[in-house]
């Protein structure tokens, strides 16, 4: 009874490691998708920030003392989310509206636009770093989900089944000496009853 009990939850923790692996990795490619799309407006964001900017340093000479007068960024918050026993990171990135602390009258439209510009690719490397960070986590636990399950699937299932079979045969063994031996004690009295 032992035996069966074990084989019945091992089964049932594999069915259940199975359907968190797929939840994991439904979960994961979902994320892998936004990346991909932020990925390759990032990249162009960036491109047009260092561009600008170029364009700035060019123009203005080294705009060195300018950005300094940019503060920095305090505003990011990290909170985590479940998905089935897996923390994933949420962040926040305040979206105060831009104001300029620099003075414009010693910058051109150019400075402009790349401070507008590393300010969308801020918010979006924030968006960013969530995700690949989910799924970097969703994978860790994706692998180590799998090994879970095939481990319960190759080795302990396997292994509770002989048992519970091996088990089951020298019952059934046993009782089938117990029945001849009981027909044989029967067929005994009848021989001593007749004579």
């Amino acid at each position: 009874m032992a035996a069966k009990r074990s084989l019945s939850q091992a089964q049932l923790g594999y069915e259940l490691m199975d359907r968190k692996r797929n939840i994991l990795i439904r979960e994961m490619v979902n994320l892998s998708d936004k990346a991909k799309e932020i990925r390759g407006s990032i990249d162009q964001v960036f491109s047009d920030a260092y561009r600008s900017l170029q364009e700035a340093n060019i123009m203005l000479g080294v705009v060195t003392p300018l950005t300094n007068q940019i503060p920095e960024e305090t505003g990011v918050k990290v909170t985590y989310r479940s998905v089935m026993g897996v923390e994933l990171p949420t962040v926040k990135l305040e979206e105060a509206p831009l104001e300029m602390t620099y003075s414009p009258m010693l910058t051109n439209s150019q400075f402009d636009r790349a401070f507008i510009c590393f300010n969308k690719a801020k918010m979006m490397a924030a968006t960013l770093a969530e995700i690949e960070n989910s799924v970097y986590r969703l994978s860790v636990a994706i692998k180590k989900t799998q090994k879970r399950a095939n481990a319960l699937k190759n080795i302990l299932i396997p292994r509770y089944t002989e048992q519970v079979k091996f088990i089951t045969n020298a019952l059934e063994e046993k009782e089938r000496e117990e029945f001849s031996r009981q027909k044989i004690i029967k067929a005994n009295k009848e021989k001593q009853e007749t004579a």
